[in-house]
């Protein structure tokens, strides 16, 4: 490594990771490589934080790219790019990638692995399954059994039970595999009926996780405290006609879980309209809107008060530059499916006001026994205890409720219960809002063959159906703290004011 300074800005980086400034390590991070460009560490350092945290991906595809240059026969920066390719959505090129990587490295478990989510993604389930296999055959793990299990439609033979819980009496398994390990047994158990056995594994994965995370409920509350005093009707009337008027964008918000996968491929069944994914860049957003540092979730929304119209039309063009990678199909308008971005519904409102934003909603109980039961990849913390589910879905409801009143009209929302009772009606409903003609590709939804990455891909495969909506039931005898922290929401959820 050349330079007299860059083993320091490589140490001030790692401080910066650390302290949870992802932006400040990046920047630090392209002075190092400015100055010793051959540097490896830091450009993997790089690309990993503009992939990870900062919701880059072509700039980490540039970097990783630099890096197959000076080693194109890596199979690590081989299934980095792969994986890069397939949340740009390139999922033949993400295939292609991890096959080449496997080429390389065919007794690597893990890449077997996110071969076959790649495989999933794309519909070829039967492949993925195959892929998964092999890593087991290769080497027994809870993210196998795991990634097996959230096919939803995998059943597992007794041979695969024992198989299950004789790696979970191994000592050597760490947490994060132990608690996909249960999450997958208790999927099994489930299909066989055994609910109390199955319940009991969920919530051996679930506490796994909780212990591992950071998460405190309240936080969550006094948000929609303080976004309920903050985001007033005079507040957005005072800024009528700010951000970027295009009317490109459709958020589909909530919880997981929660019928949103579907929504979005009904929505990206028509002609005018683009499905890509879940989308991190209004999170990105919502970052850059709030200055320099880490992330400061106790000061938001009330920083985006100093932001002026000029600042709010920036943040506007600036998430249609972001998300312009992931629209390949010259589409006038686009689904953002993270379901999380009802937290950032007043900041859509002011950067984006003719997008639209479509609050899709599952009776409390139904949807938090689902997210209860899901191991998700990333994020989501709130999910892995009954009691914080709860709380968070009534503060969900209570903020969405805010917004319907302090913007009438401007959030649609969709009753998954009500559209798999009568889904022409909703689905006409539904096109109503996003000013477009129905279409009846629509209600053939099933067939469209776009890529699908989420825990419900397989079930967008098929017409809509009222299976799961009562699977809940199974449970409820464990299911006392959701009941308490939920409160009314069970009666009131489909209410607006």
């Amino acid at each position: 490594m050349t330079g007299s300074t860059s083993p320091v800005l490589f140490r001030r980086a790692e401080d910066a990771i650390r302290a949870g400034d992802a932006s400040l390590a990046v920047q630090l991070l392209r002075q190092c490589l400015k100055e010793a460009p051959a540097y490896t560490p830091a450009r993997q350092h790089l690309a990993t934080l503009l992939f990870q945290q900062l919701g880059e991906p072509l700039a980490a595809r540039a970097e990783v790219d630099l890096l197959l240059a000076a080693e194109p026969r890596n199979a690590t920066y081989l299934v980095f790019r792969a994986a890069i390719q397939g949340q740009l959505g390139a999922h033949a090129s993400a295939i292609a990638g991890f096959e080449a990587a496997l080429a390389l490295s065919p007794g690597d478990p893990r890449v077997w692995v996110r071969y076959g989510h790649a495989l999933r993604t794309a519909g070829r389930l039967a492949d993925a399954v195959a892929a998964y296999r092999r890593s087991l055959a290769l080497r027994p793990s809870g993210e196998a059994w795991w990634a097996l299990a959230d096919t939803k439609s995998v059943r597992f033979a007794p041979q695969d039970i024992a198989a299950m819980r004789a790696l979970a009496a191994s000592a050597t398994l760490i947490d994060e595999d132990r608690a996909q390990l249960h999450f997958a047994l208790g999927k099994a158990l489930e299909d066989d009926r055994d609910f109390e056995g199955a319940f009991t594994q969920y919530d051996l994965g679930n506490t796994l996780k909780r212990a591992a995370l950071r998460y405190d409920a309240r936080e969550m509350t006094a948000y929609v405290r303080r976004a309920d005093a903050f985001f007033t009707p005079q507040f957005f009337a005072e800024r009528t006609g700010s951000g970027s008027q295009a009317p490109d964008p459709i958020f589909v918000v909530g919880l997981p879980r929660s019928g949103s996968t579907l929504v979005e491929q009904i929505l990206a069944s028509h002609s005018a309209i683009e499905g890509t994914m879940e989308l991190a860049d209004m999170i990105a957003v919502a970052r850059t809107a709030m200055g320099p540092g880490p992330f400061d979730f106790k000061a938001y929304p009330e920083a985006l008060g100093k932001l002026d119209n000029a600042a709010l039309g920036f943040l506007g063009e600036a998430y249609l530059a972001r998300t312009r990678a992931y629209r390949r199909e010259g589409k006038p308008f686009f689904v953002d499916k993270m379901p999380n971005n009802f937290v950032h519904t007043g900041l859509i409102h002011l950067i984006l006001p003719n997008a639209r934003i479509i609050d899709v909603r599952r009776h409390p109980l139904s949807c938090c026994v689902s997210i209860f039961k899901q191991h998700f990849a990333v994020g989501q913390p709130f999910g892995y205890g009954l009691a914080d589910l709860g709380h968070y879905y009534a503060d969900y409801v209570r903020l969405m409720a805010h917004f319907d009143k302090a913007l009438p009209g401007r959030v649609h929302r969709v009753i998954y219960e009500e559209l798999v009772a009568n889904p022409e009606r909703e689905i006409r409903r539904l096109f109503a809002y996003c000013g477009l003609p129905f279409e009846e590709a629509a209600l053939r939804f099933h067939e469209n063959p776009r890529a699908v990455r989420s825990a419900s891909s397989e079930q967008v495969r098929r017409p809509i159906n009222a299976d799961g909506l009562e699977g809940w039931r199974n449970f409820e005898p464990w299911l006392g703290p959701l009941k308490v922290a939920l409160g009314p929401a069970p009666d009131a959820y489909r209410a607006a004011p």
